[in-house]
């Protein structure tokens, strides 16, 4: 019984492409090779609307570049390189879930921290200085120094004493990296969290983007189940190139 034969526009019709992106998709190794008429023209197969369907459902997961890495170890017969691929996209999700537990951990640490002594409170205007706010902490002053390079605080300088003055966002930023920093943050890990936090505008407003966070990272984890569906059913398809043959 002769294979069922489709053309490029039927593979496109379906998910509301153009027919040179099948082509494109081709080419790039996402779809196994066409055969061709002896017109010279490209002709597929269920397979290839299977090979699609996977691509397409790995995207949102994956992301594009992934995902064409995935398609093109499975048509190359690499299947065990395109599990790994996987697994390291797995492996990124679970870190940026711990990335956001661990901002979740220390900002409640933040609010439950109890109140300074009298020696460490912030002296007139909300301002205090390096070595109250390092006592605060338990750290050294070459530690608030340090973070500072690093642009984790921005403390401004007295004009008159050139002295560093930690305003109250200063402090909420130190505390913050000092949280992340016990967690085992690296420093430039802590750095683009801490921007996010001064962006947002602080802390209270920060809770939207970490809900917003939370929604994403679980739409990523659906969207990874979806993605394994679809390139479980393409590699469960005999006619996929290096398929074993059923007996």
């Amino acid at each position: 019984m002769p294979r069922e034969r489709l053309r490029p526009v039927d593979l496109a019709r379906e998910h509301g492409l153009s027919t040179q992106a099948i082509r494109n998709y081709e080419e790039a190794g996402i779809l196994p090779p066409a055969a061709r008429t002896p017109h010279g023209y490209r002709t597929y197969t269920p397979v290839h609307r299977e090979a699609l369907r996977a691509f397409l459902a790995l995207i949102p997961g994956h992301g594009h570049q992934t995902a064409t890495s995935i398609m093109r170890e499975v048509n190359g017969g690499a299947v065990e390189e395109a599990l790994r691929l996987i697994d390291e996209s797995h492996a990124q999700l679970l870190d940026d879930r711990r990335t956001l537990l661990a901002v979740e951990r220390a900002l409640r640490d933040l609010t439950a921290e109890e109140k300074p002594r009298a020696e460490e409170r912030p002296g007139p205007g909300g301002v205090t200085f390096i070595g109250p706010l390092a006592r605060r902490l338990g750290i050294r002053p070459a530690t608030l120094r340090k973070w500072e390079r690093a642009g984790l605080v921005n403390p401004r300088r007295d004009p008159q004493t050139g002295y560093r003055v930690y305003t109250a966002a200063d402090v909420r930023d130190a505390r913050l990296a000092h949280q992340l920093r016990r967690g085992g943050y690296l420093l430039e890990q802590i750095a683009p969290l801490l921007a996010q936090v001064r962006s947002a505008g602080g802390i209270a407003p920060l809770e939207a983007t970490l809900r917003d966070w939370h929604a994403r990272l679980t739409a990523r984890g659906r969207a990874m189940l979806t993605g394994a569906a679809g390139l479980d059913a393409y590699l469960s398809h005999p006619g996929r190139p290096g398929a074993v043959p059923e007996d």
